[in-house]
């Protein structure tokens, strides 16, 4: 008895009808030309005769018969599979429900039993059976799926092969009867197998599948111990700080991504947990997070204390195989304390390789910006309290020698040290440490006057003095440094959050925006300033070069020489401020206002623009499409009527009762069509100017269709299908505008149809919602010009005809929308153009 499990392979199909069962069968020909034993336990052919050609020659077992409720169904037997112990056995349909009386309840689970009999088993299920997206699928396609498969039975399988088809091709395989048979194949198309449909259900599929195959990957990663990333695809992650070169480390790294086809590329900046961001400006990120986005690559932000392996764990995160980073602008002391993030990174990051990329603040020896969060003024206080204090504390406690013994007198040096450490820092303070175990050594241990200690336990308090004094120093000028970074940043959100509001609250963007930075920093005032002519090497201390573009309080700066701060946001922005000197931590909240504001005239450019060009382009339009439809569409029938009334005037001819009626009867169409036309003019005017009176109320598809039918013309009217089905409920609409709607579309479909072709008028429910379908199989609209035809005036393939102004359809979508629903084309299968009319449901009184 064979013990091994057998193998399970799934082919999973994106919907119904992409050759599921007919890519099974073909593998197991295949298979059985190779010499396996292959048996078919049960296979649905769904009446295709293609798929019904590929079973000639295999072995079919014969299937399990049962009884439920007086019918017979025949069911897949497993225990004629298991005792014909077949190498392969072809069971079709996975998440299939067996008839009530089976062993089991799922075919899964029979297929379970074959499996562990050690029987390979090749099956077949849809997306839509899968649990996991059986109540998505539904919000799709409002169509209940009541046979599911739990996700993990699948996952298990050793091999998931997506059977795919893109959704123009399987309507097209629908329209031609290869899926469904022909009375069938417009209602599936009007239904579950549409275009929307059939393409959200493919991306679940594919979705679905690539996680499986992700899964895969990172357990043989995992099994084979495996840490570093795969080159199975070239990514190249850019390290961003913000400052400056990064311009120039994307540019850099864009191009050695372009050199291998298809690679990712990848920015990120690391902030690091107390929010400081190294030499990082929000003007400049904002500028190049748009850049990287330009180039076709994507930013990211992360957060951590150690910032090469916060790098390093992203590449790998992202299976990176490249990463660039600038060149460090430290200063030789400052490298030989600390080997920088560059050298760090490039040593941490094994099989990644790292690019170091020189630039030009590297050339030019700027350094960065210093991080220090204390003003100048407290450093200084915490040097003058360690000058000066430790004299007059070593005064006082040599005048209390015989009074304080050295305990407290270490302990009073200790206290003064936690002082200068809280005013000015951790080097000040280190500094009195060091100064006090000196005075101490001096003054106050035995022998006096010398630096030679003759007690090892006085020797021992001092050395502890420094260290307690040298640690209680560090961890009071961090607490200090943590709780001012804390403050800034409150107040900094403060500032930001009282911006956006400032704007949000109706008040012009651009003035708002530079009167609150004015007010922020107390300047005496903020300019915009923009660069005349195109950027160049020119002075930009020169005026003549820059116009003021907005600012608030004055006087302005006329150009960036004459502002005491200045941020320039791009090639010919530049925001100027005077008053006094901004710090470096007041200057990163000025550059986000200076992005902000760059922002802001943007989009107010682009408003008045647009302002400016849309009544000119709306009366241009209006004009020409009224122009046209006077001069052309108006002019036909009236033409018409008027030869048909002047025939009959006529004295010289003798006219027959048949040819007099003719002439009547053509003088009558004309007539009756011209007042269609004004009709339609006077309804549209009245829809645009929200005049046009709606009575809603529950109305009958079934009803409304054929009475549209009946309006139109007869030899219209002979070449419509009527397809609508009985027990429709009611839609929300007002009956006369419903079939006025109706009207329009379908004698649109019946002029554009080839004369043999009928016209199919169809409906059906989707959830809360009912669409009548109109289908015809004309020439059809192209995609690029389907929203086109909605716009007053425009006509599309019937300009020689002379029957209307383009009014029909954008009326008709005007007055479906007045109803609370729409109107939108698809294609039809085979060729020709289906309008889908959508209306509510009506509620049910």
């Amino acid at each position: 008895m064979n013990h091994t499990r057998g193998r399970l392979r799934v082919y999973l199909g994106a919907a119904p009808g992409v050759g599921k069962t007919y890519a099974m069968l073909a593998e197991a020909r295949r298979a059985a030309e190779r010499g396996r034993d292959v048996v078919v336990g049960y296979v649905e052919t769904h009446g295709r005769p293609r798929t019904a050609a590929l079973l000639e020659g295999l072995e079919v077992l014969p299937r399990r018969t049962l009884t439920y409720r007086g019918a017979s169904f025949t069911e897949l037997d497993v225990d004629a599979v298991i005792a014909r112990a077949p190498k392969i056995a072809l069971i079709d349909e996975l998440a299939h429900t067996n008839v009530p009386g089976s062993r089991n309840a799922k075919r899964w689970q029979d297929i379970e039993e074959i499996l562990a009999a050690g029987i390979d088993v090749i099956s077949t299920v849809n997306i839509q059976h899968l649990e996991s997206v059986n109540d998505v699928v539904y919000d799709i396609t409002g169509v209940p799926q009541r046979e599911t498969v739990p996700d993990e039975v699948v996952r298990r399988a050793d091999q998931v092969e997506l059977v795919d088809m893109s959704p123009e091709a399987l309507r097209r395989r629908m329209a031609h009867g290869n899926v469904y048979p022909p009375e069938k194949v417009d209602a599936a198309l009007a239904n579950y197998f549409r275009s929307g449909n059939l393409t959200a259900l493919r991306e679940l599929a594919l979705l679905w599948v690539a996680g499986k195959v992700d899964e895969q990957l990172d357990r043989y990663r995992a099994d084979h111990g495996i840490a570093g990333p795969w080159e199975a695809r070239e990514r190249v992650v850019v390290a961003l700080t913000g400052g400056p070169e990064g311009d120039t480390l994307i540019r850099r790294a864009a191009r050695i991504a372009a050199r291998t086809k298809g690679a990712d590329l990848l920015a990120v900046h690391v902030t690091t947990g107390d929010g400081l961001t190294g030499a990082s400006g929000p003007a400049h990120l904002a500028r190049q997070r748009a850049l990287v986005e330009d180039l076709g690559g994507s930013y990211h932000q992360v957060v951590g204390e150690d910032v090469p392996r916060a790098l390093l764990d992203f590449a790998r995160g992202v299976n990176a195989t490249q990463l660039v980073l600038g060149a460090s602008r430290r200063g030789r002391f400052a490298q030989l304390l600390s080997r920088g993030v560059g050298v760090e990174t490039s040593a941490l990051s094994g099989p990644i390789d790292v690019h170091l990329v020189t630039h030009e603040e590297v050339r030019k020896g700027r350094r960065p910006a210093s991080r220090a969060a204390l003003t100048r003024t407290r450093r200084a206080a915490g040097w003058a309290m360690t000058a000066l204090g430790l004299p007059a504390l070593t005064a006082l406690l040599y005048a209390l020698r015989h009074t304080l013994g050295l305990p407290s007198q270490i302990l009073l040096f200790l206290v003064w040290v936690v002082a200068v450490a809280l005013t000015g820092g951790m080097w000040p303070a280190v500094t009195a440490a060091l100064g006090g175990f000196l005075l101490l050594n001096y003054f106050f241990t035995d022998p006096y006057r010398t630096l030679a200690v003759s007690d090892p336990e006085v020797l021992l308090a001092l050395v502890a003095f420094v260290l307690v004094a040298v640690a209680v120093s560090a961890i009071v000028d961090l607490a200090a440094r943590r709780t001012r970074e804390a403050a800034r940043a409150g107040a900094e959100a403060e500032v930001l959050s009282t911006l956006a509001g400032h704007v949000l609250r109706g008040q012009a963007a651009l003035p708002s925006l530079l009167a609150r930075l004015r007010e922020t920093f107390g300047l005496t005032s903020v300019t915009l300033l923009e660069r005349a002519g195109e950027p160049g090497p020119e002075d930009r201390s020169e005026p003549a070069a820059w116009r003021i573009v907005a600012g608030a309080g004055g006087p302005p700066c006329t150009c960036p020489g004459a502002a005491d701060t200045d941020v320039v946001i791009d090639d010919r922005l530049t925001l100027a401020a005077r008053g006094r000197l901004l710090d470096a931590a007041d200057r990163r909240l000025l550059e986000a206002f200076a992005a902000e504001a760059a922002v802001a005239l943007r989009q107010e450019r682009l408003r008045e623009q647009a302002e400016r060009v849309r009544p000119l382009a709306e009366a241009d339009k209006m004009r020409t499409a009224l122009l046209a439809a006077v001069s052309h569409d108006l002019r036909t029938p009236l033409a018409s009527a008027r030869a048909a009334v002047d025939s009959l005037r006529a004295t010289d001819v003798d006219w027959s009762p048949e040819d007099r009626a003719e002439l009547l009867a053509t003088a009558g169409e004309s007539l009756a069509r011209l007042t269609r036309l004004v009709d339609n003019l006077l309804d549209m005017s009245r829809l645009q100017a929200g005049v046009l009176g709606v009575d809603l109320q529950p109305t009958s598809a079934e009803e409304i269709v054929p009475r549209a039918i009946d309006d139109l013309e007869p030899p219209l009217r002979e070449r419509v299908r009527p397809g609508v089905p009985a027990g429709l409920p009611d839609v929300k609409a007002d009956p006369a505008l419903l079939e006025r709607i109706l009207v329009n579309l379908i004698g649109n479909a019946v002029r554009y149809s080839p004369d043999r072709e009928k016209v199919l008028v169809t409906a059906s429910r989707h959830g809360d919602r009912v669409e009548i379908r109109v289908i015809d199989r004309g020439p059809g609209i192209p995609p690029e010009a389907r929203d086109r035809v909605f716009l007053p005036f425009q006509r599309l393939g019937d300009r020689g005809d002379g029957t209307g102004v383009g009014l029909g359809l954008a009326l008709s979508r005007g007055l479906a929308e007045a109803m609370g629903g729409g109107l939108a084309p698809e294609e039809t299968p085979g060729g020709g153009l289906t309008m889908v009319l959508t209306l509510p449901v009506a509620e049910p009184g």
